[in-house]
């Protein structure tokens, strides 16, 4: 039970690779907080967890918002018992061309990824300092943290910006015993993932079939997803890792994609 005692507040975790996260880090002993805009999906993922013999909470929780973030954490810490990770991984997507796009949909995006990860983290390290208790903070990044794809700016420019982010937190927090890491996946066959390819197959001209593997598998080694499951085992991993000697990382999960 590589998590046993410590309490992970996850963020976008009703579905997909937030979902899988907390049932990995669930499995291996930690109180999980589901957080997401979607109240009562939050609540259906918290009762499975719990009918597993988990200890958990969901909250219906809008990232953008500061003072429903100061919330939620706070609540966390009053239900569960504290606070010893954060998964900063609620996320959207918006395609379209630079010169087209709207700037409501840029701050959307930029709100959703950027201005969320940087509200937990202020809630989460007011938290692990004042009770000295260290912690691991996690992004969710991605392959676009690392290059650009055409149709995606304002998710290339937030994903660039987490790994940023996470380099000043590691070096601020490494005095409080506090770690940060961002998990860089590939394309993971999700819901935000399903809804990009007809997206991408009307602006590009191209069939569904060929956005999958034209665009999304081709630069990888073996034309596979990465699976939800293989990003839930990098965030373990991460969470669980017992020293400062991994902190301000970036930790890709692609199928080989982008190569470092």
């Amino acid at each position: 039970m590589k998590l046993s005692g410590k309490t992970a507040l996850i963020t976008g975790a009703a579905s997909g690779i937030g979902l899988s996260i907390a049932r990995s880090m669930a499995r291996e002993g930690a109180s999980v907080a589901i957080a997401d805009i979607n109240g009562e999906a939050a609540g259906r993922a918290a009762g499975e967890i719990a009918a597993l013999g988990g200890r958990t909470l969901a909250l219906a929780l809008d990232v953008t918002s500061e003072q429903a973030v100061d919330d939620g954490v706070r609540r966390t810490i009053e239900t569960l018992g504290g606070l010893d990770i954060l998964v900063s991984n609620a996320g959207v997507q918006h395609i379209a061309p630079l010169h087209e796009l709207a700037y409501s949909d840029w701050r959307r995006l930029i709100a959703v990824h950027l201005d969320a990860a940087f509200l937990t983290t202020r809630a989460a390290l007011r938290h692990m300092y004042a009770g000295s208790t260290g912690g691991a903070l996690i992004y969710m990044g991605s392959v676009h943290s690392k290059e650009a794809s055409p149709l995606k700016g304002p998710y290339v420019a937030a994903k660039h910006g987490l790994l940023g982010l996470c380099r000043v937190v590691a070096k601020e927090g490494a005095p409080h015993g506090v770690r940060a890491n961002v998990i860089c996946p590939g394309f993971v066959r999700t819901p935000l993932v399903d809804r990009q390819i007809p997206q991408q197959a009307a602006a590009l001209g191209l069939s569904e079939a060929d956005v999958i593997a034209k665009v999304m598998l081709k630069e990888t080694i073996d034309g596979e997803f990465t699976s939800a499951q293989d990003v839930a085992d990098v965030a373990v991993f991460l969470a669980a890792f017992p020293s400062l000697a991994l902190s301000g990382q970036s930790v890709v999960v692609s199928h080989g994609w982008h190569m470092e």
